[in-house]
């Protein structure tokens, strides 16, 4: 039984190997799967049954069945965002000893939903539900930077004068390019902060993982450290969200 089970997901792995083909031969699938092509027959014959393969009545080749996709779309309705992410800034925080924080956008605002604070003496604090308005910060400016254009822009307009919007713009797409963004002093003097975005199933902009630091002491290492650190556990946050694809 484990066997076979085994098998029939080396078959739904080898059709959906290569984003570019959707159609294979039931001899390119034994190759594939290094197996006889009488087990791999019988094996498709059972997972077109259960509509996990489907078959081309034509060219009798076969390709996967739209089940997978009922079973992936069940899967991501009950996605409990800030279940994934919790933990994911959780190991961020102890890895950096800083505090890090999960926002997301509201309208004109982020809301500030998770939070792990530094066990420095000395650290931000940003409450839980704290509004803060879009065009301010690292973390709000990296989710600015990943929305669609027009969207962006449609915000921007409401928050900074009209003479700025124009330079906001284009801070904003050196921002996409980078992947990540830095902020000092905007809110509490003395602080920076790091962002990068998290992006959910839908290839949407959700929010941003950022980190607060006291500026101190902060040496550029410190904060190149930093950045690198909260991007990859932004983009690692992304993928367990059926998000970006990991590079």
């Amino acid at each position: 039984m484990i066997q076979s089970f085994d098998r029939a997901m080396a078959i739904a792995t080898a059709l959906s190997s290569d984003e570019h083909r959707k159609w294979w031969t039931i001899n390119d699938l034994a190759k594939e799967c290094q197996l006889p092509v009488s087990t791999i027959y019988r094996l498709l014959y059972t997972l077109m049954k259960h509509g996990l393969v489907e078959q081309d009545a034509a060219t009798k080749q076969y390709t996967l069945g739209i089940k997978w996709m009922e079973f992936g779309l069940r899967v991501l309705d009950r996605i409990d965002y800030r279940k994934v992410i919790k933990p994911m800034i959780e190991e961020l925080a102890r890895e950096v000893n800083e505090s890090v924080y999960f926002s997301q956008p509201s309208g004109l605002e982020s809301i500030v939903v998770e939070r792990v604070d530094s066990q420095h003496n000395i650290r931000i604090y940003d409450q839980l539900g704290l509004r803060i308005p879009m065009h301010i910060g690292a973390a709000n400016k990296v989710v600015l930077a990943h929305m669609p254009l027009e969207e962006a822009r449609q915000t921007v307009v409401q928050l900074v004068a009209e003479e700025q919007v124009s330079a906001f713009m284009e801070k904003l797409q050196e921002i996409r390019a980078a992947g990540h963004a830095v902020s000092f002093a905007e809110r509490t003097e003395n602080t920076a902060s790091v962002a990068a975005p998290v992006i959910d199933y839908n290839q949407k902009v959700i929010g941003a993982l950022s980190i607060g630091i006291v500026t101190y002491d902060l040496k550029e290492e410190r904060l190149q450290y930093l950045i690198e650190r909260v991007k990859d556990v932004a983009s690692k946050t992304s993928q367990r969200l059926g998000g970006l694809s990991k590079a």
